[in-house]
Parts: structure tokens; sequence; C-alpha cells
């Protein structure tokens, strides 16, 4: 299977489900992280992160932020930076798209993925205030990252490929071997850095390991800001 950040997190996030995803899943191999970009509508009077920090515990429960909905990537991240920051936001969780409300200033920040907002960014109707991973982007070198501001913070989706548990230790080996190679290739690599992730080739060992440590996180998180699903 294709799995993605979204199994770590439903592991909390959903109560009663039929499966044990860190235990009835074999990590294969690792193909890339994303990281979101942080984004403001140029209307919001911050140009970088901790200006942004600082207008907003200026400004508590002023400032509306978008997010596809309640449990989702983007409203996690938000939730860490709170808790991380002490701001406080209002979260606006969204059935449909909220980018064209976030253009027009009816909400005022966001957690994007890097293709959704890009162009928004360089054609300046969004401004980017820092990407979310550990590190800066190779795609945007000169975005801050969060964790500069804000250390520690490091809150990057990924993509990786599984199996079912009980796959033989040859089988994950030869697939981690495979994957690692053509996530390696410059043609793939390239590929993958212009739609805005980081090709992130490592050891089953090494995937398993962040998944098992992803899905620790964000328990916590969603514990922490006490989120349920409607």
């Amino acid at each position: 299977m294709l799995a993605a950040n979204a199994n770590a997190v439903n592991a909390s996030l959903y109560p009663n489900l039929p499966f044990n995803f860190v235990r009835d899943i074999a990590a294969v191999g690792m193909i890339c992280s994303a990281p979101f970009l942080l984004v403001a509508n140029p209307a919001v009077p911050a140009k970088t992160l901790p200006e942004f920090i600082a207008y907003a515990k200026a400004n508590p429960v002023r400032i509306n932020m978008a997010s596809p909905g309640i449990g989702t990537t983007p409203h996690l991240m938000y939730e860490l930076l709170r808790t991380m920051t002490g701001i406080e936001l209002v979260h606006v969780p969204y059935r449909t798209g909220y980018i064209p409300d976030l253009l027009s200033g009816q909400v005022q920040v966001a957690f994007s993925t890097m293709t959704q907002a890009i162009e928004y960014v360089r054609d300046g109707r969004l401004r980017a205030l820092a990407v979310s991973s550990a590190t800066r982007s190779e795609v945007l070198p000169d975005l801050p990252a969060v964790g500069e501001s804000v250390p520690g913070y490091d809150a990057s989706g990924w993509f990786g490929i599984c199996a079912p548990a009980a796959t033989p230790t040859a089988i994950i080996d030869k697939l981690n071997s495979e994957i690692n190679a053509i996530v390696g290739e410059p043609d793939t690599r390239g590929r993958l850095v212009s739609l805005g992730v980081r090709p992130l080739p490592m050891t089953s060992a090494q995937f398993g390991k962040l998944i098992a440590g992803d899905t620790e996180k964000w328990a916590k998180v969603i514990r922490s800001a006490n989120i349920k699903i409607e």
C-alpha cells in the first residue's frame, strides 16, 4: 500500500479502528517527505514567523486559520504550533477548498501544501511565513523553517510503501532496495522536488521508526487538543 502520515494520525483520531497500523503493517520504504507552507493573506501585518507569533499573541482568538477539516494534517500542524508557542487562533475547518477565502481575506492564515500555495506565493497573492519541516525546502530555499524560530518544531507529511506484517524479510529488503534506487534516480528526484516534496529514501527499519514516532507524536497532539471527529 501507499501509506501517508494520515495513517499515523488516524491511529489516534479514530478510536475504534479494526486494525493497529503500527502492528499490522511492515514498513517497506520511504518515498518522500512533504513539508507544508504556513501562508498568510498579505493583509496580515507580519512578514516573518516571529512577527506573526507576536501579532497572534497580541490579538488572541482574532485571526482565522483555515484547514481542510478537523483532524487533518494542517489542523494538527496548527495545534502543535499552538502548544509550542502559546498562540490562539480561530480554527476554521472547511469541507470544500478554502483558498478562495484565504485569497480574499475571509480567513487569514493556513498550513497549505506546497503545490497548492506556491504559485500564489510567487505572484504575491499569499505571503509565505515558514516551511513546516525541520529544514528548509529546496523549492523555496530562502524561506526559513518553523524550527528556526520554534526549536524542535517539525511537522512534515510523508509518503511511503508498506506491506502486510507477515511479509518475509527478504521480500521487504528487495522492495526497499528497488524503491530507494528509483527515488534516487535524477529524473525521479527532480520530479519530486518540482512537486514541492523532498525525496527521502531510507531503510525499512528507519521508515518503521518514523511511522512509530509520528504515531506517538500526533497522538499526544490529539489528546492535548481534545480533537474529536464529528
